[in-house]
């Protein structure tokens, strides 16, 4: 009884601090990072949605399925500052993997210490951290996915009906989300791996999963059914095609991306993983021979999907490998677990973990506090930091424009019609009726009529972001904002100066 009373109190312990740690990791500093233009773009659908119900689906409109944006809306009720509302809800879909990676891996293993560990190495690993902290799909994409395999694995070990109904609706919310979320439901016939196939009633038993399986898919179906409510809902097909060949694009160069795409998709995720934790990430191949059909299980759920982009791959980021990178995370729990019981002396234990996981928080360390010196992929560096999709200066002009517009009516003129300009001036003027907030693209010669007038009535303002070569137009230079490191990119803002408008 004892011992069962300090095992339950050690588990308390280790969740509470879990906990904390995740907590303070995620929401220190918080908007550190600027708002990238992805993100001004949900968070902006989201304000719309929120205020009006009759663009619920906004996110349509560029064919993004809205569950993120719908869980944005909700939260933009309570939390004034939009950048704020719009990264909690990463934050919250972080703490829903961390929760369910720890379910998963005890499912696997039934080993708490692999649970524990696992949810650990989700704590520490960049690539959460840097997801769970911005207002994107991918964390709850990465949320969905490991619930997904969770309950994927009940189903086939217990066959059981509640079990069914639960994933049909952790596979619809996810498909719901993101289109990657399909995958969830294609993969399922590789769990039949765990399938008991030395039981009586082998035909009835996996006849009744099939129809399990089959009542899975069409819950989740009918949930994603609701987004014909929609006139919009082509719109879907049309953008998954920038991103991903049709099969039949597909069959006119079926080869020729896969190496490169691969090579980089290996590239982001050992760049986002660290080194030593991918290397480990091997380990249960060489060190433990039970489990084979889980580990293959794991490693399938991971790879599988990154070569299925490799090969059909249009456009891809590292964000779109988030989900695929969680299995590995067990993977490594489960190798330094079954390490551990081979080197007793706890020093070099201790020390390998140093090794394994020291990488990976040196990185955590700049991502929290500086995270122009992060060493992240620079697929990420640039849109993030060091190019035009960083929003740098969009703190510094929307404090100009709350101020000059405090005792007059402004404008202010965007070089851009969608994305971060203007749509995180937009979330933030929101209320403010003194600022009219226009867009152009692209940007003419000659600079247009309507500006001349708006700037012969009130105080009219340009910002440009996108364009570097700043147009000859009677304009006066107020401010730069450098993007990151990359001097050769600014955000600037102009006032424009009828005073210098040629007669």
């Amino acid at each position: 009884m004892g011992m069962r009373k300090r095992t339950w109190t050690l588990g308390g312990l280790f969740v509470l601090l879990l906990l904390g740690a995740y907590f303070v990791t995620r929401l220190y500093h918080l908007t550190l990072l600027p708002i990238f233009t992805d993100e001004a773009i949900y968070i902006r659908w989201s304000q719309i949605g929120s205020r009006d119900a009759s663009w619920r689906f906004i996110s349509l409109v560029d064919g993004k399925q809205p569950m993120f944006t719908w869980i944005m809306m909700v939260v933009l009720r309570f939390i004034k500052d939009p950048l704020t509302a719009g990264r909690l809800v990463s934050v919250g879909a972080g703490l829903l993997s961390m929760v369910g990676i720890w379910f998963l891996s005890f499912e696997v293993t039934h080993s708490k210490r692999v649970s524990f560990l696992t949810s650990f190495i989700y704590l520490v690993c960049p690539f959460t951290l840097m997801y769970d902290r911005l207002a994107l799909y991918d964390s709850l994409v990465a949320a969905f996915s490991i619930w997904n395999l969770y309950m994927a694995i009940l189903l086939v070990r217990y066959v059981r009906l509640d079990v069914a109904l639960i994933l049909g609706m952790t596979l619809g919310m996810g498909m719901l989300n993101k289109s990657s979320g399909f995958l969830s439901l294609y993969m399922l016939p590789g769990t039949l791996l765990l399938f008991d196939w030395k039981k009586k009633k082998i035909m009835s038993r996996l006849l009744q999963w099939i129809g399990l399986v089959l009542l899975s898919a069409f819950l989740s179906e009918v949930m994603y059914s609701v987004l014909r409510l929609s006139p919009l809902f082509n719109m879907v097909t049309a953008k998954d095609a920038v991103f991903v060949y049709s099969f039949k694009e597909w069959l006119s160069h079926p080869f020729n991306f896969l190496q490169g795409n691969m090579h980089g998709l290996l590239d982001w995720l050992i760049h986002y993983l660290t080194i030593p934790v991918f290397i480990t990430s091997f380990l249960p191949i060489v060190f433990f021979r039970k489990l084979t059909k889980e580990k293959i299980l794991l490693y399938g759920w991971c790879y599988a999907p990154i070569v299925a982009l490799a090969l059909f791959g249009r456009v891809l980021y590292p964000r779109f490998i988030l989900f695929m990178a969680m299995p590995l995370l067990v993977l490594v729990s489960i190798g330094l677990i079954e390490l551990g019981k081979k080197i007793p002396q706890k020093i070099i234990m201790l020390l390998l973990c140093v090794v394994v996981f020291g990488a990976s928080i040196w990185t955590d360390y700049y991502i929290l506090t500086n995270p122009l010196k992060a060493p992240i992929p620079k697929a990420d560096s640039g849109q993030l930091l060091n190019d035009w999709p960083a929003g740098w200066g969009v703190r510094e002009v929307n404090a100009f424009i709350t101020e000059h517009s405090k005792n007059s009516k402004i404008t202010i003129y965007t070089d851009g019609t969608f994305g971060l300009l203007p749509y995180a001036f937009e979330m933030y003027q929101l209320d403010n009726h003194n600022v009219t907030i226009k867009s152009i693209w692209p940007i003419p010669q000659i600079i247009p009529d309507a500006m001349v007038k708006d700037a012969a009535i009130h105080p009219t303002y340009m910002v440009f972001n996108q364009l570097q070569i700043i147009p000859d137009w009677p304009i006066s230079f107020i401010s730069a904002y450098q993007k990151g490191t990359n001097s050769a990119t600014k955000m600037r803002l102009y006032q424009i100066n009828p005073a210098l408008i040629k007669k």
